[in-house]
């Protein structure tokens, strides 16, 4: 379910926290559904349970997660997931557009590219 990548330059908490977002937001984790108790994660993950709540903080300020005392972390129900998947996938288009302009494309080829690429995603449907 979440993997800790010890390549990965990022903060092992920010690991975690976007492995679970995207987790809530192709919603293999469903709304009402109990998140891993910060300390089973901690353990099975083997890191200190601080990272673990870090993580889950910064869910619950997003409002994808809540928290119900004494129970544990659940999936919130939040009406914002799909402008919030919008907007990320969104970003993410920016960054290969800019990386295909710094390798000379112009914005025409870059259209056409993306169209051959939904087309070809299409026909494996």
């Amino acid at each position: 379910m979440i993997l800790v990548d010890s390549q990965d330059a990022s903060p092992i908490y920010e690991q975690v926290y976007r492995r679970i977002r995207t987790l809530i937001m192709t919603e293999a984790l469903k709304e009402g559904e109990q998140l891993p108790s910060v300390r089973s994660l901690a353990m099975e993950l083997s890191i200190n349970p601080n990272t673990i709540q870090r993580a889950y903080s910064l869910l619950e300020q997003e409002k994808l997660v809540y928290v119900v005392k004494g129970r544990g972390n659940f999936v919130a129900h939040n009406e914002e997931i799909p402008t919030m998947k919008r907007k990320q996938f969104t970003e993410r288009c920016q960054k290969i557009i800019r990386e295909a302009k710094q390798m000379g494309l112009t914005s025409e080829e870059i259209k056409e590219l993306l169209r051959q690429c939904v087309e070809e995603e299409n026909d494996r449907d």
